[in-house]
């Protein structure tokens, strides 16, 4: 299992000192969330601590966006050269637009699918995809509780991908713990963003090898 922790969840008074830990505990990715207010009810970061998050980081940035408008974010985001980007399928009228600009733009694309929105709401765009983002809790706030039906709803994605893009990954976000990425990695899940419970816990590298499934 790949790990991509949340800075959501990390102290942002000493935002370096998190930023350092988790690459140093051995993470994958660095999560980041970026809300406008709009599409969730939360504000997050703009490009300027991303900016900062990016220099201290020597591991690729993970962009999740929540956000309004998404064309717009992602010519904000693009200087950074995230490893991925992701909008929500949800908010994007033109989903296989953007997707050919972030893939023009040199970066890995991938959608993202609240708890209430099936699979097959991305079978036509899956082909273009690099990574699919199954929310395991409503998106805008951390800390939430995971939602179960994820799981059989990642099988569901996870059986659509080996058959359009085995390539694909699936990365679930929201809640994830040792109690359940087992499951998770049983159902077919590449990647775990988690958030609390990796910035929470005293000894950062100990919760993330708990996510591993080693």
């Amino acid at each position: 299992m790949l790990i991509s922790p949340s800075v959501l969840s990390a102290d942002f008074g000493n935002l370096q000192r998190d930023i350092e830990d988790i690459c140093n505990a051995g993470c994958d990715f660095i999560h980041v969330d970026v809300m406008d207010g709009h599409f969730v009810p939360n504000l997050t970061i703009g490009p300027v601590v991303v900016s900062a998050i990016a220099k201290v980081a020597t591991k690729p940035l993970d962009i999740h966006l929540m956000v309004e408008n998404n064309s717009f974010f992602v010519d904000l985001f693009a200087p950074l050269k995230p490893q991925y980007i992701s909008f929500h399928i949800e908010e994007e009228k033109h989903p296989h637009r953007l997707i050919q600009k972030i893939r023009s733009l040199g970066i890995k694309s991938a959608i993202v699918l609240n708890p209430h929105t099936p699979p097959e709401e991305i079978e036509f765009l899956l082909e273009d995809l690099d990574m699919v983002l199954l929310m395991s809790v409503n998106p805008g706030f951390g800390g939430q509780s995971f939602i179960e039906s994820v799981i059989p709803k990642a099988k569901r994605l996870s059986a659509m991908r080996d058959k359009i893009n085995p390539n694909c990954l699936i990365e679930v976000d929201g809640g994830v713990s040792d109690k359940n990425v087992e499951q998770l990695r049983d159902a077919g899940v590449d990647i775990v963003v988690a958030g609390s419970y990796i910035f929470n816990h005293t000894d950062k590298k100990k919760a993330i090898m708990s996510l591993q499934c080693r």
